[in-house]
């Protein structure tokens, strides 16, 4: 950025010195914009990564675009290529915007944007990629996405300047057709207009694949970021413990992370708005200069007063009371659409859920009470639905009435010039497409208001994700297993909490000896399964320290086992890999888990969980811990599904073949002490809280 900074800086002085050789005020008033951009740059070496991507380009463009119109004004431009000169606004444009990017990266939410569009830009992952017929080569994700934006937003600007070059065309070939110049219409749509529409085409294929490409690889990237945050430490467990705003975790992945980059069905994303206001800026800077100068001697309607850019003063003011108006009636809307994502998810996962448990809804007769539940969600979304349409009713009434009388304003006002001979038919058209073009820049908020609230509610929602999750990591520390010398798991001044503060284990003080069975056992809500989950390391609310043997597996088996989708070996051998094992040692491990029927199916793709019985995925749970021979073994009433005899079988299967695995089990029946040599029990205290106390002392535990 600094040598960029320095070019700008030195080609701006030469603007300014050729000055003296030139009255075209363009020149100084070049100079002026360059230095200022100069320094914007150089400040700019610790803006966002996103941010800099358009100040490095505009800067750029501001040499390249600057030297071809200082050529022209020095009379060095080769005549031949006259009619393909770029607008004279160009390189002014490109400098005033590489201003603005500095500016506006000093705005609260464009902050927020940039916190999070940075992480794909900013990242060291490596990747291939081809630009035909180039072969492939290696280069970073990064590096990649900043030059395909830095093209785009070339591609752009080009885009942007051929439109004003056809602008000119525009008026050139009225003013033929009004003076029955036969041969300079024909030269000019063979000449000018061809060659600018072909090229205009070409430039639209080529921005469309780039772009299409771009956004995939950016949402690709993101997704996955937010998913490895979401999962790693457990957060995402944590996360469902805490209260908060960070509601439907599922849908912010899949659905808001497209929003926020792309916009998806329903609005624009960050690339789409971010190009979208350099294609707006360019607009109206671009034609503001060109409507100035048209309008310069423009005279106030009924008066001689002339006001120097008449026209543009209109296009602004009335802009300007559109926007106030506007915001005045769809502030709300922000709100709203933030509201109608979160009713949709929870009405989404409210069906989802019932789809999931649909047999125990329908062994409890329950479908009246889910109707209920699910309208009532659904209420939501409809009352919600209404205020929006209400408030998009207004916006609307307001906006089409404003659209309609736009375009016949700079009409009312060149007319009168028209018509009394000061200008041409073409003069005439230029004013008014050039009026319109500024009209339309300035009206970007009026237009894209309703989308904006929808990206606003999506960049909130993200925001809020981010900041639930860098929560949930921060409280795992609280906690958490260390690793010690030793081979036992031991418990020192153990206190554990719910998520509400209120502690439910206190000072616990526990040995787990490494090849010595323990039965833990106490009454509902006593805290067994939370002890268990501090042992793991995935409950953030209490304190004291954990210390778990160097280099031990360590397996929990909860109650209701998580059973993923797909083919039926996956299943057994989550969360590894089911190439890891052979279907001779995953069948044996069926067979010991008492399920036969199921070792010629492991390639049956299926939703396992509501395929199997209680009982029948607490043995495939078991099966599973057959194949990972852990350490140690912590079963939260992981065989409650099934009957003694079967839960019998189980253990002396646990104690045959997995004799290394110490054994630590959570459970009610007296017919499990047969399989522990020892039992802990959580009992109450005086504090409303339970401590832990072994039972084959009547002492608290060690």
């Amino acid at each position: 950025m600094k040598l960029l900074s320095l070019i700008i800086a030195a080609f701006s002085v030469l603007c300014l010195a050729l000055a003296t050789h030139t009255p075209d005020f363009a020149v100084p008033l070049l100079g002026g914009f360059g230095l200022l951009c100069a320094v914007t740059t150089w400040r700019s070496q610790n803006l966002s990564s996103f941010l800099k991507i358009f100040v490095t380009i505009f800067g750029v463009e501001v040499v390249a675009f600057g030297s071809i119109f200082l050529l022209s004004k020095l009379g060095l431009w080769p005549a031949s290529f006259k009619e393909y000169l770029l607008p004279e606004s160009v390189p002014l444009t490109v400098a005033i915007f590489s201003v603005l990017v500095w500016v506006v990266s000093f705005v609260p939410v464009v902050s927020k944007i940039t916190g999070i569009a940075d992480r794909f830009f900013k990242s060291h992952t490596m990747t291939t990629a081809r630009i035909w017929p180039l072969p492939a080569f290696a280069i970073t994700e990064s590096r990649l996405a900043q030059i395909m934006v830095g093209t785009l937003v070339f591609i752009n600007q080009v885009q942007v300047g051929m439109t004003v070059r056809l602008s000119y065309f525009n008026r050139d070939w009225f003013n033929a057709i009004q003076n029955k110049d036969e041969a300079q219409f024909w030269n000019l749509l063979l000449t000018v207009f061809l060659f600018w529409v072909v090229l205009y085409i070409a430039s639209m294929i080529i921005e469309f694949i780039m772009q299409s490409m771009l956004i995939i690889r950016w949402r690709a990237w993101l997704t996955e970021h937010y998913v490895n945050r979401w999962l790693d430490g457990s957060s995402h467990y944590r996360m469902s413990l805490r209260s908060g705003n960070a509601d439907n975790p599922d849908q912010r992945i899949a659905e808001d992370v497209n929003r926020f980059i792309d916009g998806g069905s329903v609005g624009y994303g960050i690339y789409s708005y971010s190009i979208l206001l350099i294609s707006t800026l360019s607009s109206l800077v671009s034609f503001a200069l060109i409507l100035w100068d048209l309008s310069s001697d423009f005279t106030i309607p009924g008066t001689t007063i002339a006001v120097p850019g008449f026209l543009f003063w209109m296009a602004l003011i009335y802009a300007a009371i559109g926007t106030i108006i506007t915001h005045g009636i769809g502030r709300s809307l922000v709100r709203l659409s933030f509201e109608r994502q979160r009713f949709e998810a929870d009405f989404r996962f409210s069906l989802a859920r019932l789809r999931e448990y649909s047999e125990q809804v329908a062994l409890l007769g329950g479908e009246t009470a889910e109707r209920k539940s699910s309208m009532g969600r659904f209420g939501n979304i409809f009352a919600n639905y209404l205020q929006i349409v209400d408030l998009r009713k207004k916006l609307m009434a307001f906006t089409a009435s404003y659209g309609q009388i736009s375009p016949f304003i700079p009409y009312i006002v060149a007319a009168p010039f028209y018509f009394a001979g000061k200008i041409q038919l073409g003069v005439l058209s230029q004013t008014a497409g050039a009026f319109a073009r500024v009209e339309g820049a300035l009206d970007f908020f009026i237009t894209y208001y309703t989308s904006l609230a929808d990206f606003k509610a999506v960049l909130d929602r993200l925001t809020t994700f981010d900041d639930a999750i860098e929560a949930a990591s921060h409280s795992k520390t609280q906690v958490t297993p260390t690793i010690a010398l030793g081979s036992d798991v031991s418990l020192m001044d153990v206190s554990l909490s719910l998520p509400d503060g209120r502690t439910i284990v206190s000072n616990t003080n526990l040995v787990f000896e490494a090849g010595n069975a323990v039965l833990v056992t106490g009454p509902s809500g006593s805290g067994k399964s939370t002890l268990f989950r501090a042992i793991a390391g995935i409950w953030p609310f209490g304190m004291g320290q954990v210390h778990v043997p160097v280099g031990a597996h360590v397996m929990l088996l909860p109650q209701k086992p998580y059973l993923p989708m797909g083919r039926l070996r996956s299943a057994i051998t989550y969360p590894s890999d089911a190439a890891m094992f052979d279907d001779a040692t995953i069948r044996d491990a069926l067979e010991q888990a008492r399920l036969p029927d199921f070792v010629d199916r492991l390639d049956e793709d299926d939703n396992w969980a509501q395929r199997l019985s209680g009982g029948e995925q607490q043995r495939l749970a078991l099966a599973r811990a057959v194949l990972a021979q852990p350490d140690w073994l912590f079963l939260d009433e992981a065989t409650s599904a099934l009957d003694e005899t079967s839960e019998a079988l189980l253990y002396k299967m646990i104690a045959e073949k997995m004799p290394k695995t110490t054994i630590v089990s959570i459970g009610h029946r007296k017919t499990l002490e047969a399989f522990h040599s020892r039992r802990v029990e959580l009992r109450a205290n005086a504090h409303g809280s339970f401590t832990a106390v072994d039972i084959s002392h009547g002492v608290p535990a060690e």
